[in-house]
């Protein structure tokens, strides 16, 4: 019996579509990565050791129409009365015995039920306006725990190393930021400088932790630095030509605490740091989206890969600008919802006190994030194309597997 001839295999040229290993930028581009995000992470540490706040404000003590005890916790057990007082139970290792709590107007209609726990104060001057205890603020320590950690887990199973390193990387930015910025404003410390060495030292540590040290990262790494650097000088303009002042209650017992803040510092800074988390997605989006547009098509060049990742960058771009806008959107909803009872047309309103804070945020964010985009996704093009010839295939080297500063 004639053996059956194998079928012929037909090869195709019309698409490439190989899906090998991913590309790896050329030695050359390493070396000039590493030459420009160097000096960059120098100069940070250098601003870092010059604004450190040596002379940090002593921490004060929150004075009331008397000198409280220690805040005491307790559960409620009962409805409000209509002299807003609560009944409450307060916990066994304050004795456990039931006490009545006044309450301020304002939380009349905030939904406090049997159950709720709550933080008191114990003030015996106030006797005479119904109780001793007054309360201080709702206890939620145990929700907001428990949400933490659901959503610890839930990263890293999800995401595995990753999503651990992430969340290392988030902590470590916390850290920074409580140590560092804070710190330094405090203590009247220049906001552009204080917001670019923070916002730098923050994206070194948590993209080279949560991505590894590749040319996919270092490029993102540029990307996003140069986006904070248009950024940050952006922000200082827009908040200088229109005058914004915040004037709630935050800031104005901020400046009553500690004269030498600036409040336009606090406000610059915020706005370079709320954009911060967007800018960093973005970036390392665009820069993945070019690397394996380059796995998936090696012969792709330079222009090809720019506008190939731009259609991709384009979506980006039209999808975060609506994140960013109901983020605000959602954290300004009460301020809008009492300027909406105010008869004034719609551009006064949004350009008038805390809502033009928001309106301005909104905007230096997303066009942040605009600007990223773009320059992301040439970086990212030109590193995957400069020193490699045109038939000279990429090195079979995985970036994820084989790391490297750049």
């Amino acid at each position: 019996m004639p053996r059956r001839a194998r079928p012929a295999t037909v090869h195709t040229h019309g698409h490439t579509h190989s899906h090998g290993p991913a590309p790896r930028a050329s030695r050359r581009v390493r070396i000039t990565l590493a030459v420009l995000l160097i000096p960059m992470l120098l100069a940070s540490v250098v601003g870092l050791v010059i604004l450190w706040p040596h002379d940090a404000p002593e921490r004060g003590t929150v004075v009331t129409m008397a000198t409280p005890d220690a805040a005491r916790t307790g559960t409620v057990t009962g409805p409000m009365t209509d002299d807003y007082l609560i009944p409450m139970k307060l916990d066994d290792e304050y004795g456990g015995e039931n006490v009545w709590v006044m309450i301020g107007s304002e939380y009349a209609n905030t939904g406090i039920d049997a159950g709720d726990r709550m933080r008191v104060q114990y003030i015996p001057e106030a006797e005479a306006s119904g109780s001793a205890y007054v309360f201080q603020d709702f206890e939620r320590g145990t929700p907001i725990a428990a949400l933490t950690i659901f959503y610890c887990i839930l990263v890293i199973l999800v995401a595995r190393w990753r999503g651990f390193a992430s969340i290392l990387g988030l902590l470590i930015s916390f850290g920074v930021v409580v140590g560092f910025t804070l710190p330094a404003l405090l203590v009247g410390s220049n906001p552009i400088a204080t917001a670019l060495v923070t916002a730098v030292i923050v994206m070194f540590f948590t993209l080279y932790i949560a991505h590894g040290f590749t040319a996919r990262t270092s490029t993102a790494l540029l990307g996003t630095i140069i986006g904070l650097v248009l950024t940050t000088f952006l922000s200082s303009w827009a908040v200088s030509s229109t005058n914004i002042v915040m004037l709630d209650e935050y800031l104005v017992q901020l400046g009553m605490m500690e004269p030498r803040i600036s409040m336009r510092s606090v406000i610059l800074c915020g706005v370079v740091l709320a954009g911060l988390g967007v800018l960093n997605d973005v970036t390392i989006t665009q820069a993945s989206a070019v690397w394996e547009l380059k796995t998936v098509n090696p012969k792709l060049g330079t222009w090809e890969l720019f506008t190939r990742g731009m259609r991709i960058g384009r979506d980006h771009i039209a999808s975060t600008v609506y994140t960013i806008t109901f983020a605000y959107l959602g954290a300004a909803l009460p301020l809008l919802l009492i300027v909406s009872l105010v008869d004034q047309s719609v551009w006064i309103t949004l350009t008038s006190g805390e809502i033009a804070v928001e309106v301005v945020r909104t905007l230096i964010g997303s066009i942040g994030l605009v600007l990223a985009i773009p320059i992301t996704t040439l970086l990212g093009a030109l590193s995957l194309t400069i020193g490699h010839h045109a038939e000279q295939p990429l090195t079979a080297n995985d970036d994820a597997t084989n790391p490297q500063f750049g």
